[in-house]
């Protein structure tokens, strides 16, 4: 199993002017971290994902670059898969795109101009729509959203086969993992529920003719700084999501971190995206001191 680490970027973030992500995305780099991960919210401060991921593409050469989640209803999918397939081509096959429904949050459905109960459907249909984009040339489609006639986009994503990941702990979002996805990337959860998650994604996988990954699971892991306390309003998030959690253990201190992913890791977990609840005035510093936690995990 290889236990890959990479770094994300909450819908809050202040790394959201050139100076300060640069500094963030160089020192990523230098300490050969796998990856960085961009949230999406568009009424936060978080930049455009795919924005976000350009600009760090362009100052490096192995950084891989993902979303965390992107969200795939209200947007038109020719368009998305032209733009992710580009990224991938000019990046030499480092994107990793992760879509999700969006937040629960009414600003951001008429933000995105669908309604909530709208939203599974659009995903259900824009995305094994945007596969075939990927893989095929001449793409008709007749569906209830999306009309197609002999559409083909260029250039092809480097990557064969450009792998979806997906994110949610509750019975419909594992569900629509198992079916159209290629990988599981949960936030706010405890390894108990992954473990649990990656049985029911499999069971529904296996159901639907597909298969998993084994090394396609993971989980996304918020972190804060060392002495410090949960916030009341993370509490607050990780007791509605998994009621008797310890947010203590959900959201750890920073020298905690290694420990709670390697109780990931004993049940089957690979690929993690560490998140600063708190962020730092040097990146560069806190970014070394990651480094030296969470380099020996990888394998």
């Amino acid at each position: 199993m290889k236990v890959r680490v990479g770094f994300g970027l909450g819908t809050s973030t202040t790394a959201n002017e050139a100076d300060r992500l640069a500094a963030l995305v160089d020192a990523l780099e230098a300490h050969r971290f796998d990856s960085l991960w961009f949230s999406e919210r568009l009424t936060a401060t978080a930049p455009d994902p795919l924005v976000g991921m350009t600009f760090a593409v362009a100052r490096t050469r192995r950084l891989k670059v993902g979303t965390s989640v992107m969200v795939l209803p209200g947007r038109n999918p020719v368009v998305l898969a032209k733009s992710i397939a580009s990224l991938d081509r000019l990046s030499g096959g480092r994107v990793l795109p992760a879509f999700g429904l969006g937040a629960p949050d009414p600003a951001e459905h008429r933000a995105f101009g669908v309604a909530r109960g709208e939203r599974a459907a659009w995903f259900d249909e824009a995305l094994p729509l945007m596969r075939r984009l990927w893989t095929e040339d001449r793409v008709s489609h007749r569906g209830e959203r999306f009309h197609l006639d002999d559409v083909t986009i260029r250039p092809k994503p480097v990557q064969r086969p450009l792998e979806v990941w997906g994110g949610g702990t509750g019975p419909r979002q594992l569900a629509r993992v198992g079916r159209l996805c290629d990988g599981w990337l949960p936030s706010f959860c405890t390894p108990a529920q992954a473990e649990a998650g990656r049985s029911v994604v499999e069971r529904v996988a296996a159901e639907h003719d597909r298969a998993i990954d084994p090394e396609h699971f993971g989980a996304l892991l918020p972190y804060r700084p060392d002495g410090s306390a949960v916030p009341d309003a993370l509490a607050a998030v990780v007791q509605a999501r998994n009621p008797g959690a310890d947010p203590d253990d959900v959201a750890p201190q920073l020298h905690r971190v290694p420990e709670v992913l390697g109780r990931f890791v004993d049940v089957g977990c690979s690929k993690f995206v560490v998140v600063p609840i708190v962020e730092p005035d040097d990146w560069r510093a806190e970014i070394a001191a990651l480094a030296d936690l969470v380099k020996p995990l990888e394998t």
